[in-house]
């Protein structure tokens, strides 16, 4: 493992220490100061504790960072739910305003939107049963023929497309279904990312559910927007360095990733 890797996965570990629609669906847009459009948010909400839903409420820290933005732009706030694989078809066809929902950097999405700086820096990880935690120690061959699961068109499924071909992937929608294939045997490990399995390892570890203690990638979060829309990249880019001046951003980081540091 390179010492990058090594990293970020002893940031992940102390992070971990303290966790023991077919679309879309609108909701009401929440008020903010000013009298601007409302602003479309495009989320789906599926993986908790970045993006999910309370209830009927949009929760997680997407939705926070959503909600303040939305104050500093003076524009009430409308989240639209949809699946995740439709988020960036939505955005190019103006029906959202900018992708808040645990949105990975990459080569190929620099093609179809316009990205704002990065705000966490994680990585794909595996959720696997306790007795099978360092099983797939060495990936290539470990997982050959293994049954993964994970969720469609997200990077953690790009990266077993790619890096381990031989495998057969199952998709679920959110991170709770595959913690219950898990359970029942039909998937031998779920890839996602750090923040959600290290969430999915605390709710399911009476059942013997644990993150396996590697790193499979390395990846920046960001939020997309249409690549024609540079006045609101530019917004969001003055918020995130307002937010992290005055210590907003790294309220919202540890109020949902425990000792954030």
């Amino acid at each position: 493992m390179s010492s990058m890797k090594s990293m970020l996965l002893n940031t992940l570990l102390a992070v971990a220490a303290a966790w023991l629609a077919v679309g879309p669906n609108l909701t009401a847009a929440e008020p903010a100061s000013g009298g601007g459009p409302a602003l479309r948010v495009g989320v789906a909400p599926v993986s908790p504790p970045m993006i999910f839903k309370e209830g009927r409420e949009i929760a997680g820290l997407e939705a926070d960072f959503a909600r303040a933005l939305g104050r500093e732009l003076g524009r009430p706030v409308q989240f639209v739910e949809l699946d995740w694989e439709k988020l960036i078809d939505a955005l190019g066809k103006d029906k959202i305003d900018i992708i808040m929902s645990s949105l990975s950097v990459t080569k190929a999405r620099q093609f179809r939107l316009a990205f704002c700086d990065s705000y966490l820096r994680i990585g794909q990880m595996a959720l696997v049963r306790a007795e099978e935690k360092f099983r797939y120690a060495l990936l290539e061959n470990a997982l050959a023929n293994r049954t993964i699961g994970t969720r469609k068109a997200t990077t953690g499924d790009l990266l077993v497309q790619q890096e381990f071909p031989r495998a057969k992937r199952k998709y679920f929608k959110s991170g709770h279904e595959a913690a219950k294939a898990l359970l029942k045997k039909s998937i031998d490990l779920y890839l996602d990312d750090s923040t959600v399995i290290w969430y999915l390892a605390g709710m399911n570890e009476a059942q013997g559910l644990v993150a396996a203690p590697m790193v499979f990638s390395e990846e920046a979060l960001s939020w997309g927007v249409r690549r024609s829309d540079t006045a609101l990249r530019e917004s969001a880019n003055a918020y995130l360095k307002k937010a992290a001046a005055s210590g907003e951003l790294n309220q919202f980081l540890r109020r949902w990733i425990p000792k954030f540091q």
